[in-house]
């Protein structure tokens, strides 16, 4: 039942690293383990959903300084919950050990994007509107 707050439309995830083999680091695919999820098959449902990585930026462009780079689920890693993700754009090197992420996972009824990675302290309430509507609305997400 929702609470008097409203219904929590995300799970929390973490980045774990980039893709990597013995000798080779693969900046592309990132790795990322979701709250809840501990086996392949629970995986597999995340699969083919959009993924939005949500920042925030020191410099204001176009009136916002939080910033997305858009990727997409592309399949389980291992059998252990984890997934791979590729992003339009790689994610930063600081990823796992300066910004410390913490990531939100909407439900499939959601309009527009199924996943979405959020920086910093709670950028979500549980309700599901942040803060500072107005810069999220101009960064192109919504958080409704």
């Amino acid at each position: 039942m929702p609470s008097e707050q409203g219904h929590r439309l995300y799970v929390k995830g973490r980045h774990l690293s980039f893709q990597r083999g013995k000798h080779t680091l693969t900046p592309n695919t990132s790795l990322v383990k979701i709250e809840g999820v501990d086996d392949t098959k629970s995986a597999k449902f995340y699969l083919g959903k959009k993924v939005a990585f949500v920042y925030r930026a020191k410099r204001e462009v176009r009136g916002s300084n939080i910033r997305v780079i858009w990727g997409k689920v592309t399949r389980p890693h291992g059998n252990s919950g984890v997934v791979r993700a590729k992003f339009r754009n790689n994610l930063p090197p600081q990823v796992p050990r300066r910004y410390r992420p913490r990531y939100a996972l909407p439900l499939q009824h959601l309009n527009g994007f199924s996943v979405l990675f959020l920086v910093g302290d709670s950028l979500l309430r549980a309700d599901g509107r942040s803060g500072k509507e107005k810069s999220t609305e101009r960064a192109g997400v919504d958080l409704r």
